[in-house]
């Protein structure tokens, strides 16, 4: 048997270290070794939760399965790993120190078959540089301390040219991204997350990786039916539900301020908005408002929520975040207000749907501007070309020249997860991400719009909600 044991001293609760570290999945984030990390079991994390792990030593990958043995909340968790080759029992304690800091004691014992205990005795010189390596990855992942967000060279690089940005679109480029990730241990327990189109695809998605790391998140769906088996389906997959859950459909101004005025009756200040609802139309229909769907549903209704939810989100003593759920689609057009809202007879949906999200990409940078001495930060992100249940049903052809490349829900919704959740993504606002890193807002240049035409969307939109408004 070989035997490592380091300790590292961190500047953060031990609450929020424990919770950190027994989420196995973040082995990806701090050790030396580990590539690839997933939770095999349902529900939250605790007694018998199973990891499966893709370790690296040298040019061998060394796949293991880890369970949780011991689970005591705060102060001590034990796992096994078995892989082929070897087990390890891993023995991690955690102590406070003082107020704010947490020493974590972590004992690694290996025990090897096949007679190869031999070979790792000449090679334990190497595991032990490994495992100081390991917990060094862990205390600067805890210190939670990571530069503002930027992108790097090669990014801008290939966002300069056309099929190189739109690579990045597939799972080849988020697996790209992923590689260059900083670690996430921000610990968001309690914080109050309004998520809207939270019933399947990204949102869902959203919904279940902010719930599993502490979020009290109100949830806007539009369909009454789906209320319980959503909510059955994150307690399984989780072990919790959304908190609160309000119905409303967001493509009629009416409901936009209903809803605004129950969560201003809640009295419950919100730390992030995430707009997410949207759909793709491929036929032309007004709203019963009187407004073309696609407008009013992808840019009238998150400005004017976000506008009346804005004094709850002020005053804070962290800062407040906006995030506005775009689309990739949204690069093929310019913003033209007097092309906005679009007649039955020019319609095309994803023309309309890439208008209102183009809109919706100034919006925010408009938002941050006005907003910077509020304490609020406003960012958008798209997803990449992810295969979601909108995209099965409204662009059946497109999924099917790009389904082996395109990402899962879950990969597509990372980023919103990441802007809600990660300290240095409130560092920056007005910015447009995908994989977690600033990206350009125009890949052509003859998309970009006028100072004048940007000046005056903000107008066109109160001009717009009044005209519906005293109708």
């Amino acid at each position: 048997m070989i035997t490592l044991n380091e300790t590292i001293e961190v500047p953060r609760t031990v609450e929020a270290c424990f919770r950190y570290v027994a989420d196995f999945r973040t082995t990806v984030e701090w050790d030396a070794t580990a590539v690839k990390a997933r939770k095999v079991t349902r529900g939250p994390v605790g007694l018998g939760s199973r990891f499966a792990l893709v370790c690296r030593a040298g040019p061998t990958a060394i796949a293991l399965t880890y369970s949780i043995d011991e689970f005591t909340p705060w102060q001590c968790l034990v796992l096994t790993g078995k892989s082929r080759w070897f087990t390890v029992k891993d023995v991690i304690t955690f102590e406070p120190v003082g107020h704010s800091s947490t020493r974590i004691t972590y004992t690694a014992h290996f025990e090897y078959r096949y007679g190869l205990e031999a070979i790792a005795s000449r090679n334990e010189t190497a595991l032990r540089k490994m495992g100081k390596a390991s917990l060094r990855g862990l205390a600067k992942a805890l210190t939670d301390d990571n530069p503002s967000p930027s992108a790097l060279p090669e990014t801008k690089r290939k966002d300069s040219n056309l099929i190189a940005a739109l690579r990045c679109f597939t799972r080849y480029g988020y697996s790209r991204g992923r590689k260059l990730w900083r670690p996430m241990s921000t610990d968001i327990s309690g914080k109050h997350i309004v998520l809207t189109g939270a019933s399947s695809g990204l949102g869902y998605s959203a919904a279940v990786s902010l719930l599993e790391a502490g979020a009290d998140l109100t949830l806007i769906i539009r369909d009454k039916t789906k209320i319980e088996s959503m909510q059955a389906s994150l307690e399984q997959a989780t072990g919790r539900c959304a908190s609160t859950v309000e119905l409303a459909d967001l493509s009629l101004l009416s409901d936009v301020r209903a809803l605004a005025d129950k969560l201003h009756a809640q009295a419950k200040p919100i730390d992030v908005l995430i707009n997410n609802a949207g759909a793709l139309f491929n036929d032309f229909a007004e709203t019963q408002e009187g407004i073309e769907r696609s407008v009013a549903l992808l840019l009238l209704s998150p400005w004017k929520l976000t506008e009346l939810l804005l004094p709850l989100m002020t005053g804070h003593d962290a800062t407040a975040r906006v995030i506005n759920v775009v689309s990739g689609g949204m690069y093929t057009q310019k913003l033209k207000l007097n092309q906005l809202m679009m007649e039955a007879e020019h319609y095309k949906g994803s023309v309309a749907y890439a208008r209102a999200k183009r809109a919706l990409t100034v919006l925010t940078e408009l938002w941050s501007e006005q907003w910077r001495e509020d304490n609020i930060v406003v960012n958008s992100m798209h997803p990449g070309w992810a295969d979601t249940p909108g995209v099965q049903s409204a662009l059946p052809g497109f999924r099917r020249l790009t389904q082996r490349v395109l990402r899962s829900a879950e990969e597509g919704a990372d980023t919103i997860v990441w802007l809600a959740r990660a300290s240095e993504a409130g560092l920056v606002s007005g910015k447009l991400f995908l994989d977690r890193e600033p990206r350009t807002t125009h890949l052509q240049s003859a998309t970009t719009e006028s100072t004048e035409e940007r000046m005056q969307l903000i107008p066109w939109l109160n001009r717009t909600y009044e005209n519906v408004s005293t109708n």
